[in-house]
């Protein structure tokens, strides 16, 4: 059957011409290989290895094999791409050298942070130990860690775009810094790893993003409007409206994540996402304005005046001057291609 994000996986080949020479004959591990980040590797790698014929393995770590076969068929059975259970913190380590590892697996959902504090932690910090631990036993010669945004903390009303020098951080007396904290664990532990053993580590802060796979019911804003259109219902904003968020599509990420893995800098990172910055009221009526049939935006509270508005908003600019890195698919365009592929969207993705 013909793959309904076709067009953006050509899209993902055609900006990473100069990448996957630079992945023939490679044996990559994935962790969260199943979730929204991981699907899109898996997606981008399998028809660049379909195209290009790489001659490449990808050993993929999941909780269930059995849930993504049935989910995912097509990737799960493509000659390419093996999958193996375990958990991130404690898996058994695949037999054989690798030359590149790519770890994307943590949990983030504001409940599981608030009612397990504790294992977000374990998973994150624990998991990220044990991958870099296999990646030294495996001989590999890269190491991606998708980190988050949140290790720079609250965005101060002052600073429009975050760049990666900046020295905030999360206040970790806070319930809510688990997440963050847990981050920035896992990248001095990537930092630690590369000073120990010569691991080229790399880098990639993300930010917010759109696109197939993403869930629909998780805490995703747009991700939700999305839900709220597909049901018929009004796009409900649930607070007032006014924070701030970038979102870079799906198609776009795996352009940036790979260009980082093959061509990033040991030890430097890469904030990943768009500038172009959105409230969440003008997300919702971006939805709204997108799609057919048209649907009303409901806002759950008035803003407060002279308040300012939460931001979360990335500088790209050491992912453009350095990697040519850009947002190359428009707002407005990514509502329309994640709609249209609401089939996919909507199964969801395990969580990594």
């Amino acid at each position: 059957m013909p793959n309904p994000l076709a067009s953006d996986l050509d899209h993902v080949l055609a900006h990473t011409s100069q990448v996957w020479d630079g992945l023939r004959g490679a044996r990559l591990f994935v962790t969260g290989g199943t979730g929204f980040f991981g699907c899109w590797l898996l997606e981008s790698f399998a028809w660049a290895s379909d195209r290009l014929h790489l001659d490449a393995i990808m050993t993929v770590l999941t909780r269930s094999p059995e849930a993504f076969r049935a989910k995912a068929p097509h990737l799960a059975g493509h000659p390419a791409i093996r999958l193996i259970q375990g958990d991130v913190r404690s898996f058994e380590y695949p037999a054989g050298r690798f030359s590149h590892v790519i770890h994307a697996a943590s949990d983030a959902t504001p409940e599981l942070c608030c009612d397990q504090p504790l294992l977000v932690t374990d998973t994150i910090v624990e998991g990220t130990r044990r991958t870099l631990d296999f990646a030294v036993a495996a001989g590999a010669r890269r190491f991606l860690l998708t980190s988050s945004g949140a290790v720079y903390g609250p965005q101060p009303p002052g600073v429009k775009n975050l760049p990666e020098t900046w020295a905030g951080a999360p206040d970790p007396a806070l319930p809510g810094s688990v997440y963050g904290e847990a981050k920035r664990k896992a990248e001095l532990l990537c930092k630690l790893y590369h000073e120990a053993h010569g691991l080229d580590c790399l880098v990639a802060r993300c930010f917010a993003f759109v696109g197939p796979y993403m869930p629909l019911d998780a805490h995703f804003a747009i991700g939700n409007f999305l839900d709220d259109h597909i049901h018929g219902r009004p796009i409900r904003v649930q607070g007032d409206g006014t924070p701030y968020r970038t979102y870079l599509y799906a198609a776009d990420l795996a352009v940036w994540l790979w260009t980082i893995l093959v061509k990033g800098e040991s030890g430097k990172p890469y904030n990943v996402g768009s500038e172009r910055e959105v409230s969440i009221e003008e997300t919702a009526r971006a939805v709204a304005a997108a799609l057919e049939p048209a649907h009303p935006v409901q806002v759950a509270l008035h803003s407060v005046p002279g308040a300012p508005a939460q931001r979360y908003v990335p500088s790209t600019a050491r992912a453009r001057n350095e990697l040519n890195l850009r947002e190359l698919i428009p707002f407005e365009d990514a509502i329309r291609r994640t709609a249209a592929a609401i089939p996919v969207a909507a199964q969801g993705a395990e969580q990594p």
